[in-house]
């Protein structure tokens, strides 16, 4: 049985008549890279700070690193580290002093710590740098540095790369997958950039206009939006062996209605066409198809508004 670090039950969040937050019900387990997907204005941000406690939630329940048993939602954020939208430090000190500072606030003992963490978000050579003269990417991941301070038992990122060059991005994304890996950290992160979101999550949670519309792996998600070629012929039989004897295409499926999905050999659309038509097979319809995550994602929320 899976280790629950965060788990969320009917989580309400209202202001005046409107809810931002409706009755959200999630589940993350030890090890994860949740994706938290919502189109800006969601109610990702509200969740987050629901769960960090910047805000107090209206009705629904939070269990956090088993705080429904021996230790208190307080002490159990202790346990977490945040960077909830742009991280803000001194900008006349260096990364190191302004870690220095945050341990004292936070009553964090020694400073080897920060040498750690300097180094595992790759600012350790920074040296005398002001953060004032930091890069939007330098200051980012100064932040993921500071959240990391105490070692914490999940790792909380709102929109981490928002605004970020693609080199920024690849260097948070490889540093995000460093630390699930070497440091065990489980990760819940939101953003609407849902290509970078898909190089990253192990599981998924969507959102849209304050309620949960979907929870679903990564397993479950690739299977669902997996790319095939889609054939619709006359004689479902002489096709598939004309497949198999010609092309060694073993990855299919027949389907009702003389349908035959193809999972394999997807850039020989051209080859299958002209080898079936030359055999004297009727092609009715043949297309690639498959979605990517934000495909899926317009689809389950029902809306083609631009995330």
């Amino acid at each position: 049985m899976k280790d629950i670090v965060l788990k969320t039950h009917k989580l309400c969040k209202k202001y005046g008549s409107e809810f931002a937050v409706n009755n959200i019900s999630i589940t993350i387990n030890k090890g994860d890279i949740y994706g938290f997907i919502g189109r800006n204005g969601a109610g990702k941000t509200t969740l987050i700070r629901m769960i960090t406690g910047l805000i107090h939630k209206t009705s629904g329940e939070i269990e956090l690193l088993g705080s429904s048993g021996n230790i208190t939602l307080d002490e159990a954020r202790s346990m977490t580290g945040s960077v909830i939208e742009t991280p803000t430090f001194y900008g006349d000190m260096t990364a190191r002093e302004n870690l220095e500072v945050s341990t004292l606030v936070r009553n964090i003992p020694g400073k080897q710590c920060i040498e750690d963490v300097l180094n595992m978000v790759g600012l350790k050579d920074v040296k005398k740098k002001k953060v004032k003269n930091f890069s939007l990417g330098m200051r980012q991941r100064l932040g993921i540095a500071n959240a990391l301070l105490g070692n914490p038992r999940l790792l909380i990122l709102d929109e981490p790369i928002n605004g970020l060059d693609p080199v920024s991005v690849v260097k948070i994304r490889e540093l995000l997958k460093k630390i699930n890996k070497e440091k065990e950290t489980t990760i819940l992160i939101s953003s609407h950039i849902l290509s970078e979101l898909s190089e990253l999550a192990t599981c998924y949670g969507i959102i849209n206009n304050g309620k949960l519309v979907e929870e679903i792996t990564s397993e479950e998600l690739s299977e669902k939006c997996k790319q095939y070629i889609e054939l619709k012929v006359n004689n479902t039989k002489g096709a598939v062996v004309l497949l198999e004897t010609e092309l060694d295409i073993k990855d299919y499926v027949v389907h009702e209605n003389n349908i035959i999905k193809i999972y394999s050999n997807l850039d020989d659309v051209g080859k299958i066409n002209t080898l079936l038509s030359t055999n004297g097979i009727i092609i009715e319809k043949i297309l690639s198809k498959g979605q990517n995550l934000e495909e899926y994602f317009l689809n389950v929320i029902g809306d083609e508004a631009n995330v």
